[in-house]
């Protein structure tokens, strides 16, 4: 599997306290969609920061032949993109101008690129987002919804072979959603990229995830299809409840009876 993502005994945390237990993965090929699915505080977020590159931790991560733990920061960023659950609060920019940032960011170093291919390319990835009304307004009138968008646009500009996603729709409302899973879907179908994504909403995962896996407290509990690794036994297990999960023809049914 060329350039597959594979994940060998990461560990990471904060001082002492471990939150990503020698996680072993098999490997992710070109396409894929993963969405990691958890309760709060089971590690998701600090696996994530650490396979951007921006979070220590030790053990192998590669993408194909490179070991991206053993990159520069530079290097590592432009074949892996992290999306933060929000942008910072304060910047100066229209959403253009960041995601034009987001792009000259990502080009490998010295190479010129025309004026009017940058701002062509940067405009046609926010009109895919679908806000391309908001181009010329600053990122600091957005709403936390819009910002989210922008945040998706300034992370696609830069064509990674691996897109990271922190909960991507958590503040969308539901045509974003939507629109938002929909175009990760295409453009992992259309460009191989690899996108690994924090999730809390099982039934969209389900839906739009070749593959899940559950963490709890940093540890594995499943890894699969949604029809293989949604399990009542394994949502017992990460989630402490009681719930019922029916395979059908259109894919899972979730319902959630108790707390345990």
């Amino acid at each position: 599997m060329t350039d597959a993502l594979a994940i060998s005994g990461l560990t990471a945390g904060y001082g002492r306290r471990v939150v990503v237990n020698r996680l072993d993965l098999a490997p992710v090929s070109p396409g894929t969609v993963l969405s990691l699915l958890g309760p709060n505080a089971a590690g998701k977020t600090t696996l994530l920061r650490a396979l951007a590159g921006l979070h220590p931790a030790t053990g192998s991560v590669r993408l194909g032949e490179r070991g991206l733990l053993s990159l520069s920061l530079a290097d590592h960023a432009r074949l892996v993109t992290y999306m933060p659950q929000s942008l910072p609060q304060r910047v100066a920019l229209t959403v253009l101008e960041g995601v034009i940032g987001a792009m000259r960011a990502s080009a490998p170093g010295g190479q010129l690129v025309p004026e009017r291919d940058v701002a062509d390319r940067a405009l046609s990835v926010i009109e895919r987002v679908g806000i391309g009304h908001l181009a010329m307004t600053e990122l600091s009138h957005l709403s936390g919804g819009q910002r989210q968008l922008a945040s998706l646009a300034q992370a696609l500009v830069r064509q990674p072979r691996v897109l990271l996603l922190d909960e991507p729709i958590s503040a969308l409302d539901l045509y974003y959603q939507l629109r938002v899973m929909k175009l990760v879907r295409e453009l992992a179908a259309e460009s191989r990229m690899i996108v690994v994504m924090v999730l809390h909403d099982l039934a969209i995962a389900v839906r739009w995830s070749d593959r899940v896996v559950l963490l709890a407290d940093g540890r594995l509990i499943a890894d699969g299809t949604p029809q293989d690794a949604i399990t009542a036994a394994a949502l017992a297990d990460v989630y402490k409840v009681a719930a019922r999960v029916d395979i059908t023809p259109d894919g899972v049914r979730i319902a959630i009876d108790d707390i345990l």
